[in-house]
């Protein structure tokens, strides 16, 4: 009877686990997605404890209390500018626990034939993602360069290493009794998870979250073959090819193929970049700002991730409300890599009570950028660069870019002048239409929500 019902269990979770994924493609189903994905995980711990191959309850119930007191404070104190490091440090999270508990079966069972195949293949993408992840963390926290760390021969080195690893494993898989092969085994696996990472730019993260969250899933499905759960192997097969489907997508919009990704170091800042070479721009004040908005009839947001840093959203939300009120037309044009992680932009304006239906995918509006009063950028740079059609030599060439370069002013508010992660100066910057408002992105949107309600009491 109990079999049954751990059956049962399984087969709803699955289920539970591809509605969930279907759900949350859509703002309007999200919420449900998210609350039936998290029923169908309760499910699956509940069927895998009636499966009754658990040894020691106590210790499982530790477990969960543990995971619980980290988890819980990780999720509720989190800024939601930082959903993409939290992202980062769950994909580590569960990829050390695949590989722990690979590396348990492996010593407590010393398993032979596919099995061992299957052990061997989930400990080597459970550590290289753990490792890769903590990485990934580092740089989006600033605790690492955001630019690429690189080398003479890095790819030669990177290649050596994976190939040392994928040596041990096969070793261990023609004679799992070599036990004194799997930490060489393990530990090369985790640098190769560093040194994979270390030449990534910031500017990538988008796409390398999405390849890690592949990784994990695989290294998930391959511990489900290793141990006969089903379940797992459902579970890590759609995480993983979500994660693989959503990397290509992240790759195709940026016109660039997943190898230049992963080793072309993309990011360095460019000889004449760096050189800063003197071009003249024109800036203009929040009061003026405010003037030009306040005349307009049509103005496209195009945020990207200085928005986040400055946490700039709740003060947009009051300019589109002021905006709005005047007539004015207000839409945000988001570009699929603006941010560090898919949909980081979405997350942040739906935080800020923005409507979803004021958000506009790249190919649907920039159609409307000729028609455009105003484009004003806040915090992005690469995707909005003319360079990309412009100029075949650059980096960034080919790439599909927000053509605000083609509404009839661009207000870009920015720091400074330096260039973004792709290394290379912007000449949107330098167009005679381009007002560049220098400062911080919350407190210059701030002073111009102050003047347009100024304008508006006056």
């Amino acid at each position: 009877m109990t079999a049954h019902i751990y059956a049962v269990c399984y087969l709803i979770a699955a289920g539970s686990f591809i509605l969930a994924l279907k759900w949350m493609s859509s703002p309007a189903t999200a919420r449900p997605g998210v609350l039936i994905g998290q029923a169908g995980m309760l499910l699956a711990v509940i069927g895998t404890l009636l499966r009754q191959e658990v040894v020691d309850f106590p210790l499982v119930l530790g477990g969960l209390a543990l995971g619980a007191a980290i988890g819980a404070p990780l999720a509720y104190l989190m800024p939601m500018t930082a959903v993409p490091q939290l992202t980062a440090l769950s994909h580590a999270f569960g990829a050390l626990a695949a590989a722990l508990v690979g590396t348990a079966e492996y010593y407590h069972h010393t398993p032979h034939g596919f099995t061992m195949f299957a052990i061997a293949l989930e400990v080597l993408l459970g550590f290289l993602t753990f490792t890769a992840s903590l990485m990934a963390f580092g740089k989006l926290q600033e605790l690492l360069p955001g630019r690429p760390i690189t080398y003479a021969g890095q790819n030669f080195v990177n290649i050596a290493i994976l190939a040392g690893g994928v040596v041990c494993a096969l070793m261990l898989i023609s004679d799992p009794s070599r036990s004194g092969i799997f930490p060489a085994f393990a530990a090369l696996s985790m640098l190769f998870g560093i040194s994979l990472i270390a030449p990534i730019g910031g500017a990538d993260m988008p796409t390398v979250i999405a390849f890690l969250n592949a990784t994990a899933g695989l290294a998930a499905a391959a511990l489900g073959f290793a141990l006969d759960n089903k379940l797992l192997i459902v579970a890590g097969a759609l995480e993983g090819a979500s994660g693989l489907i959503l990397s290509i997508v992240m790759c195709r919009a940026m016109n660039r193929s997943f190898a230049n990704v992963l080793f072309g170091a993309f990011g360095t800042i460019q000889t004449s970049a760096a050189q800063g070479e003197q071009k003249p721009v024109r800036s203009a004040s929040a009061e003026e700002a405010a003037s030009i908005l306040d005349a307009a009839r049509s103005v496209i947001v195009i945020p990207g991730y200085g928005m986040a840093v400055a946490q700039a959203q709740h003060k947009l939300r009051e300019m589109h409300d002021l905006l709005s009120k005047r007539g004015v037309e207000v839409k945000f044009a988001i570009h699929p890599v603006a941010g560090r992680m898919p949909g980081h932009m979405n997350v942040l304006l739906a935080e800020a009570d923005i409507p979803y239906d004021k958000l506009v995918e790249m190919e649907d509006i920039n159609g409307d950028f000729p028609m455009c009063d105003v484009a004003l950028v806040i915090g992005a740079n690469d995707v909005v660069n003319p360079a990309a059609r412009n100029d075949p030599k650059s980096p960034i060439a080919g790439m599909p870019i927000l053509d605000a370069d083609r509404a009839r002013t661009v207000m870009v508010i920015k720091r400074g002048m330096s260039p973004g992660f792709a290394g290379i100066d912007n000449e949107l910057y330098y167009m005679d239409k381009t007002l560049m408002l220098f400062g911080d992105a919350k407190s210059f949107v701030a002073n111009i929500v102050k003047e347009l309600g100024a304008a508006a009491h006056a």
